[in-house]
């Protein structure tokens, strides 16, 4: 697409004496060729703008013009956001077909729309319905009266375990496990009861769960996903958990049973929540993160246990000094 087209697809101020440049692709700024876009979000990269081949560069409204001689620039609000929709331009999603693998298995009373595309080795259970648009990959298994939404990508080996409810547009990655049993035991004296685990998991609209995570079914009533929710790669959210609209964790992840996480909230790798708690709305939580109780609406938490994040920075500063003020407390005696 040429650059005046790019322009008017992201919104952006298009700063060229060759509008009709023709675009191919999205690259690094380093690794950039004259027929492909890049962007720059921040000017702590200058140096490698000013070095990149490509014909095209993302910047912000306020881009200083001195850098900008000699190059083709569309000014936008977020260079981020452009660039990723110039990706989606130009990398659009597969669609469905209605290719439907011999090695498949799919009972007969199971119902699929007639797009639906079914890869090698996939298994569907009595009573499933996939809606127009979904695609289901190699060796995935979807167990009984499951339901599946519209425009799905469920990725290879992916499990959806019975009654599970999947909206629209969700993605899962590879290996994912829905609805698996929650981890629910009472102590007889002698051993560990299980205890039978019999809600669902429900996953609602424009979900999408990294590879290798586990989503546990509820004990009583449901596990629920909100809309919008993204979850990166190896994360295990337990029974009976709601995690609010547009929350995103970032890698290993682990929410313990019925832990209420509220719409919104940023959550970093490896933090570990305990169960039964409330977190509210906008809670940023950093790395490494342990919640041992109720996080306030819009706070920012770090360390373990979890506190507010500027005692944290305090605290850590504390801490390589501890040895010399030890020392210095022991004199004073």
């Amino acid at each position: 697409m040429n650059i005046k087209a790019l322009a008017n697809l992201l919104g952006g101020t298009l700063q060229s004496d060759n509008p009709v440049t023709e675009i191919v692709a999205v690259n690094t700024l380093q690794n950039a060729s004259e027929d492909e876009a890049s962007f720059l979000a921040s000017m702590k990269y200058k140096a490698d703008f000013h070095r990149s081949k490509a014909g095209l560069f993302l910047v912000a409204l306020d881009f200083p013009a001195e850098h900008s001689r000699g190059k083709n620039l569309i000014k936008v609000a977020d260079p981020y956001l452009a660039f990723a929709q110039l990706q989606r331009h130009f990398h659009p999603a597969t669609c469905s077909s209605g290719k439907r693998h011999p090695t498949a298995i799919i009972n007969n009373a199971a119902l699929l729309a007639d797009d639906v595309d079914v890869g090698p080795y996939v298994v569907i259970e009595a009573g499933v319905t996939i809606a127009s648009g979904t695609i289901v990959c190699a060796g995935s298994v979807i167990e009984k009266e499951s339901s599946i939404g519209h425009d799905c990508m469920i990725h290879a080996r992916s499990v959806i375990s019975y009654g599970s409810v999947i909206g629209d547009r969700v993605i899962l990655q590879s290996g994912v496990v829905i609805g698996s049993d929650g981890f629910g035991y009472a102590w007889t004296g002698k051993e560990h009861l299980k205890i039978p685990q019999t809600g669902r998991v429900v996953l609602e609209n424009d979900v999408e769960v990294g590879a290798n995570s586990c989503i546990d079914r509820g004990a009583l009533g449901d596990t629920v996903i909100r809309q919008g929710v993204k979850l990166d790669n190896q994360i295990q959210i337990g029974h009976n958990v709601e995690v609010g609209p547009y929350s995103i964790m970032a890698s290993q992840v682990g929410i313990s049973g019925s832990t209420k996480v509220g719409a919104g909230c940023q959550i970093g790798g490896q933090a570990g929540i305990a169960g039964h708690l409330n977190i509210g709305d906008g809670v940023k939580l950093a790395a490494k993160s342990g919640v041992l109780g109720d996080l306030d609406t819009g706070g920012t938490y770090a360390g373990y246990p979890a506190i507010h994040h500027r005692t944290w920075l305090k605290v850590s500063a504390l801490t390589a000094r501890l040895p010399e003020i030890w020392n210095q407390i022991r004199k004073k005696k």
